[in-house]
């Protein structure tokens, strides 16, 4: 019997996992929905999904990113389950409530650009709201009014605070259709002019000179043995 206070070998204390942030990702939002009135967890799941060549605090994070807008979850309540302190600071700087001005979307991209991980799920989650057939169907439902323009002004500021590959891997595996926008992005960032430049414009590398290998030291000679003295 394990001594009092000690916890028991025999039952490892629990520990919060991605697994466990999907699932309290589905129940946390199960009654919501979205502007198309499609289930609003089908948009958290596909938010984790897509950071999961990523650590754990920003998976969990992917999953979670809305719990602290649109359920009462509380910051203790999630440290409380056992969700990182880093986890939890992701969620908090991509909540949108919590920004210092809510209504100035573009100043809340500009502060959540400021971190690395928040960059990454909200990467993803701009990227799941820009999908082509859910940017069809809002323009449909909302003809007089561009539903998604602001999501578009965004993808510069966040792709350009964390580097390439990584927001790459976000979009091939979430919305694949804006690669060709980022590919486009970084072609006008390009400064170098493909049609003038020339062979003559590259700095030339002056070759090193090969090194003499070096001699071996002679082996040295043994000392001549003195003569012998005949002792008549």
């Amino acid at each position: 019997m394990p001594e009092q206070g000690l916890p028991d070998a025999r039952f490892p204390e629990a520990r919060f996992t991605v697994e466990t942030a999907k699932v309290l990702a589905e129940v946390a939002h199960n009654r919501q929905k979205d502007k198309l009135k499609r289930p609003y967890r089908e948009h958290v799941i596909a938010v984790g999904d897509a950071l999961a060549d990523f650590d754990d605090d920003i998976r969990i994070a992917g999953y979670l990113h809305d719990i602290a807008e649109d359920t009462p979850m509380t910051r203790q309540a999630l440290l409380d389950m056992g969700v990182s302190e880093r986890a939890v600071g992701i969620i908090e700087r991509v909540t949108k409530r919590l920004h210092d001005d809510p209504d100035d979307y573009q100043a809340g991209i500009r502060f959540i650009a400021e971190d690395h991980d928040a960059t990454l799920v909200k990467i993803a989650d701009n990227a799941h709201n820009s999908l082509p057939e859910r940017v069809q169907a809002l323009a449909e439902k909302w003809p007089d009014k561009p539903p998604v323009t602001r999501y578009a002004k965004a993808r510069p500021v966040l792709y350009a605070a964390v580097p390439e590959d990584e927001v790459r891997k976000i979009l091939q595996r979430i919305n694949p259709w804006l690669i060709e926008e980022l590919d486009d992005m970084l072609d006008e960032a390009d400064q170098t002019d493909y049609e003038t430049l020339s062979y003559e414009t590259v700095p030339v590398v002056e070759p090193i000179a090969p090194q003499a290998e070096p001699t071996a030291p002679a082996e040295p000679t043994a000392p001549a043995e003195p003569a012998e003295t005949r002792k008549d």
